[in-house]
């Protein structure tokens, strides 16, 4: 029961109890000994709801409290003890490691200082880890990127692999005959493992802009790196193998399973829509969402159901999704077109679709291989992978193979 749902209990019980007494008071407005036992009653509970309200307030303190970002670096190492620097910002990483990240990117810093203050945040294969705030920034420009991390749910891994156990059948209760046997009937476990696939892209840019200080190398960076790599995930969270990328819910083997079959192999009908609906077990619709390419949008919100009633629902406000028998949709590129035997629509919750993001993102700046041009190269590379954990939990619709 949330605060607000005892709040308005509260008050529904006090204004019980003050017409209680109204109703009660005798020529001389007193209460007998029976009725003043039972406004005390009254009065009591009103008094619980309000220690129930104050210590669940108490409780929604802590956990907001508990869930405030961490003191933790990136890279988990120590930047040198000075979370705050005194220029009013609290930070995970201190401020002499964010300008010298960028004074290195831009190569105009006094390198000896600059080494020093960025060994704690160096990777493996010799660029820096991304200053934990601009890290941040760069999650939320994929995200504004990819649809499939806003409907998907995203894990931090360390290092090796991750092992999900799954519940792969449950067990069953049977009617058993007086003194009779139980039946064995155990639920079966099985595991699913979810690694690392490097994914990565260049970044060239001119010397002179590189020196300009009126070019925003953070914002041009930050978009780039989210453009590229966003669309490269969103692919293949929709259509990898799982050869050296994630394996993407329309996969033959481990994606979503096919819920319904279209009749036509160019052509869907309001019925199959429906079908596709009921086709997912009832616990997944409650958060579930429809998928789809643009194009097979433009065909559905022409799809009218048995009374003349288009089956699509505009939304009300500007920043929420439209509704298809009552569930959000949301479009993709890389879901494909309505062709033959393609899968053109996926409806189902998509937070049992994980993705484990490893460790940080990381940049290397390149001085000179691409100098003879004039450009200056960055790399931006992330490890990254993703499955659908439980098949069952998107139902996609597939169209009928050619003849």
């Amino acid at each position: 029961m949330t605060i607000n749902e005892l709040r308005e209990k509260r008050n529904q019980a006090w204004e019980a109890a003050k017409a209680f007494v109204e109703t009660k008071r005798d020529k001389d407005g007193l209460l007998s000994d029976e009725d003043a036992k039972t406004y005390a009653q009254m009065e009591k509970k009103v008094q619980d709801f309000g220690a129930e309200i104050e210590r669940m307030e108490a409780m929604s303190a802590m956990d907001a409290q508990l869930s405030k970002p961490t003191s933790a670096p990136i890279t988990e190492k120590p930047m040198n003890g000075n979370f705050n620097s005194g220029k009013g910002k609290s930070r995970r990483s201190t401020d002499e490691y964010v300008s010298n990240f960028w004074d290195v990117m831009r190569n105009k810093a006094p390198l000896p200082q600059v080494v020093n203050a960025l060994q704690v945040g160096d990777d493996a294969e010799g660029g820096y880890l991304v200053p934990d705030e601009y890290e941040h920034h760069l999650v939320e420009a994929l995200e504004e990127e990819n649809i499939f991390r806003k409907l998907a749910h995203t894990v931090q891994t360390d290092s090796g692999e991750r092992k999900i156990p799954v519940v792969a059948s449950k067990g069953t209760a049977n009617w058993i005959d007086e003194e009779g046997p139980y039946e064995d009937s155990d639920d079966t476990f099985s595991q699913i493992t979810i690694g690392a696939h490097k994914l990565g892209t260049t970044i060239k840019v001119s010397e002179e802009l590189l020196r300009d200080s009126v070019f925003d190398l953070e914002a041009y960076i930050s978009r780039e790196f989210a453009r590229r790599i966003g669309a490269r995930e969103e692919e293949s969270f929709f259509l990898g193998d799982g050869n050296g990328k994630p394996l993407g819910i329309l996969a033959d083997a481990g994606g979503a399973e096919i819920g319904v079959t279209a009749a036509s192999a160019t052509a869907i009908t309001a019925d199959e829509l429906m079908d596709l609906f009921h086709a997912l077990k009832a616990p997944y619709r409650n958060k579930a969402v429809w998928v789809m390419n643009d194009a097979t949008i433009k065909a559905v919100r022409k799809l009218k159901d048995n009374n003349g009633q288009y089956l699509w629902q505009n939304s009300l406000t500007a920043d929420a999704p439209h509704t298809l028998l009552g569930r959000p949709v949301y479009t993709s590129a890389y879901m494909p077109v309505l062709a033959a035997g393609a899968k053109t629509i996926a409806f189902g919750d998509f937070q049992y679709y994980w993705i484990a993001d490893r460790q940080g993102r990381s940049f290397k700046r390149l001085n000179e291989l691409y100098a003879k041009n004039g450009q200056i190269g960055f790399l931006g590379s992330q490890r990254v992978d993703g499955k659908l954990i439980l098949p069952e939990a998107i139902q996609v619709l597939q169209m009928k193979s050619a003849s």
